[in-house]
């Protein structure tokens, strides 16, 4: 098979324009530049090298190593293989078709075969990297992975769960050169001050375009790389950072699509573990204006963990952060969206749980309301997700610790529940919240009771005179004469 392959390169060096390539038509559609490279095979350590054919694999002119790219790594003096390495990743630019399985199926193998041999190269880890090889390796995978999705790749950023997916073709080979800029950025033999040359904020930024990919398979291996990245090159964290707080921005204010949010925000969940105390102004204002904001999209179910996940993060690390998160939950509470309610209301209960009576005290006011808003609300599981709050020990301990200003806003949402409420199992969870508040407080929750029923009787008072004036206006209208054009009030 190796001689048959190798029987369809020309015998002799070609110009560096030269439009022959041994890939075929699908060379000449490649990117990359196609270039001769004369290649040499030594025998053993010896440091004479015979000359052999030289083969028109598409090399640039800066990568000719002289070196057969289809010699493996075994036959080649330790001196020697990091030239044949660059010599196979010059070899892996050339791109292919890879939405009709049965062209280039040859060269597609050869290409195949060479990056699995170069994945266990770099797995080995017994050589330094030399920068001629940093180079190539880098621009290799640009070759192969920097491209722009089609209008019809992306349907929405996740909007709708029922989606499937859309898989790249080209994966059999996506896959082997993501494995293989893993590997190398995690590989021991790789000089972070040499290598941060080439993989500069240029390439870092075409790396979190790629994040945009509908394969989930794709956007696993990035978050990897790029957790690499970034724990390995300090000197690009705040780049990092800042390019994807722009994403953030992007998909917050004006798109709202967007397949990788996701995996960006657990990459920052890692990253946020590590924040040294007391937190930067920097982190503190990324919490406000990037992950509390993330809760106004309605796709938020697709992302929500890994932001909640953010979140409370935050919150362990600094407790005076939580009235802020709970105050712009507020702020972007869904007026029409019963499930994202349910979300809310669950972020709401982690927040309560970890949040000291100061932080509490100061927002408690606002999140009874809308919590009472919740309780009344015909959905009955938002009705339901609400009272659950009542199940948990500690929020129940903050609620009695500050029965006298709460009890007063949530007793009429209570009492409404238990009069007109339809669904049974939230008028039994109604029921017992208010045993749980007489048992609490008996004389204040008395006291609240007169206080509802005044209320009530005013307000019922009020509703009839209106209906009183609105029957003396229908009265007087209908003893006018009818003239013209003149409006008649129908009863």
């Amino acid at each position: 098979m190796l001689r048959q392959i190798l029987s369809k390169l020309p015998r002799k060096s070609l110009k560096p324009d030269s439009d022959e390539s041994t890939w075929g038509d699908s060379a000449r559609s490649a990117d990359s530049p196609r270039v001769a490279g004369k290649s040499q095979r030594p025998h053993g350590c010896s440091s004479t090298a015979a000359k052999r054919a030289s083969s028109s694999a598409v090399f640039p002119a800066s990568m000719v190593s002289g070196f057969e790219p289809l010699v493996p790594f075994k036959d080649v003096a330790n001196a020697e293989k990091m030239n044949l390495f660059v010599s196979k990743l010059s070899l892996c630019c050339v791109t292919f078709d890879f939405s009709d399985p049965s062209k280039s199926v040859a060269d597609k193998d050869v290409k195949r075969k060479t990056l699995v041999e170069l994945v266990d190269f770099v797995a080995c880890g017994t050589m330094r990297f030399s920068e001629p090889a940093i180079l190539a390796l880098c621009r290799m995978c640009a070759f192969n992975l920097f491209r722009v999705f089609p209008p019809n790749y992306r349907t929405g950023g996740g909007e709708n769960d029922d989606d499937e997916p859309m898989f790249d073709p080209a994966w059999p080979h996506l896959q082997l050169v993501y494995e293989l800029l893993l590997k190398f950025i995690s590989s021991s033999c790789l000089d972070a001050k040499v290598a941060k040359k080439y993989i500069d904020h240029s390439f870092i930024a075409r790396l979190l375009g790629l994040f945009d990919s509908e394969d989930p398979r794709e956007r696993d291996c990035l978050k990897a790389i790029l957790h690499r990245i970034y724990g390995k090159f300090m000197v690009h964290r705040p780049y990092i950072r800042k390019s994807i707080n722009n994403i953030f921005y992007r998909f917050v204010f004006e798109t709202e699509k967007h397949s990788g949010i996701g995996e960006l925000l657990e990459i920052f969940g890692s990253v946020i573990t590590g924040f040294a105390l007391p937190l930067k102004e920097e982190h503190k204002i990324f919490m406000w204006r990037v992950l509390v904001p993330l809760h106004k999209p309605k796709s938020i179910g697709v992302y929500f963990q890994q932001l909640s996940y953010c979140v409370m993060q935050f919150i362990e690390k600094e407790p005076k952060l939580a009235s802020i998160v709970v105050r712009g939950l507020l702020k972007y509470w869904p007026a029409t969206n019963s499930q994202k309610e349910v979300i809310f209301l669950g972020e709401l209960e982690e927040i309560l749980e970890v949040i000291n009576m100061v932080e509490f005290q100061r927002i408690m006011v606002p999140l009874f309301w809308r919590i009472g808003c919740c309780i009344n609300s015909l959905h009955f599981q938002v009705a339901e997700r609400a009272l659950f709050f009542w199940n948990n020990d500690h929020i129940v301990n903050l609620i009695a610790h500050n029965r006298q200003v709460i009890l007063p806003i949530i007793f009429p949402a209570l009492d409404r529940n238990v009069q007109s409420h339809w669904n049974p199992a939230v008028v039994n969870l109604t029921h017992n919240i208010r045993k749980m508040f007489l048992e609490m407080d008996e004389k204040l929750f008395i006291s609240c009771h007169n206080h509802f029923k005044e209320e009530e009787a005013i307000l019922t008072s009020a509703a009839e005179k209106r209906k009183e004036a609105w029957k003396q206006l229908e009265h007087a209208a209908s003893l006018r004469p009818v003239i013209g054009n003149t409006a008649v009030l129908v009863s």
